[in-house]
Parts: C-alpha cells; sequence; structure tokens
C-alpha cells in the first residue's frame, strides 16, 4: 500500500476532517495541524495508519491540554490490518496455520494503541462501522490470562462484543487503533 508523505498526508486528513464535521463538533484544523506540525512521529503513525486502509480522522472534541484523537474512521475494519490473532502470546501458542502477525503487535509497531469498548462505542456514536468485518479491541487482563480476547462488531443496528481465543484469526477481522497528538 502507499504510504501518504508530508503535504499529501496533511490534505488528505484535513479533507477527511473538513467532510466530517459531526465526528469533532468544536475542533479547529487550525489546532489540530499545530499539533500534527510538532509531532512527526504522529504524521508517521497516521501515515501507517492510513496506509494500511484506516483512514484516520479526529473523534471527539479536544481533550486535556489541546490533544487531539485520531481513529480509524474506515467504513469496515482496515483491510491491511486483517487475518491477525490478538497478541504475540497467542502467535507463539499457534503450532500450525500462523497469521503473519498479531494486532496488539502491529498497533505498537506502528505507534497506535488497539480501541477500548468505550471508544468502540463512540465511534459507532458517529456512524455505522465494521457491518460486514470485526475489529479486535483492548481486551482486560483477566479475561486474556484465560486465553481470551475481545472483538467488536454493529450488526442488526446494534454494537457487539464478543470473545474469541486469542489465537484465532479470521479475513474479516482486523482491528481499529487510535492514536492521541
Amino acid at each position: 500500500m502507499k504510504t501518504p508523505r508530508g503535504n499529501e498526508l496533511a490534505a488528505v486528513l484535513k479533507a477527511r476532517f473538513e467532510k466530517n464535521m459531526h465526528r469533532h463538533a468544536g475542533v479547529a484544523w487550525a489546532a489540530v495541524q499545530a499539533r500534527l506540525d510538532a509531532n512527526a512521529a504522529a504524521l508517521k503513525s497516521l501515515a501507517a495508519m492510513e496506509a494500511s486502509g484506516g483512514e484516520p480522522d479526529v473523534v471527539g472534541p479536544a481533550a486535556k491540554k489541546g490533544e487531539v484523537t485520531f481513529v480509524d474512521c474506515a467504513a469496515e475494519s482496515p483491510a491491511g490490518r486483517r487475518s491477525l490473532c490478538y497478541d504475540r502470546a497467542a502467535l507463539d501458542a499457534r503450532k500450525e496455520n500462523k497469521p503473519q502477525g498479531s494486532a496488539l503487535e502491529m498497533a505498537a509497531d506502528m505507534g497506535i494503541a488497539l480501541l477500548t469498548e468505550e471508544q468502540y462505542r463512540a465511534l459507532q456514536a458517529l456512524g455505522e462501522f465494521d457491518l460486514k468485518t470485526s475489529s479486535w479491541i483492548q481486551t482486560p487482563p483477566a479475561i486474556r490470562s484465560q486465553g481470551g480476547s475481545l472483538f467488536c462488531d454493529r450488526r442488526y443496528g446494534q454494537v457487539f462484543v464478543y470473545h474469541n481465543g486469542a489465537q484465532s484469526y479470521y479475513a474479516a477481522r482486523g482491528f481499529r487503533g487510535a492514536l492521541v497528538v
């Protein structure tokens, strides 16, 4: 996948921001641009989110100290981040048919975090996402320690949270990330 660079990425992000003002009422693009200009690592992470099909956009009002949060807003779980088990332990536990990697490791490599259940539900309040796919979310340690992990989707007009073995992977399951800038 092609990774947008510099001004090209900024133009893509600005156009998406302006097209979807309902996702970030009260946030001005100038404030977002200032945060981006001061954070080269964030631009690298956003480029990775964009290149993997995430369509990152600012969600919610400005957070503390003027921070903004970018979340993957692609209609379906990002195509470049599917067919992954949950984490390294799950990947190592697979004896056969190992996927290419894990969601947590890929997110860390990109400099982003998997969405929490709260973040996922907040995103779903802004539109309808994952109607045909599903997305891994951060899993509480008590569930993960028993071999499980959580994922979400939207079906029948409702957002569902499910569990699965952390070592499982599916062509229609990826992950959505968040980046605080």
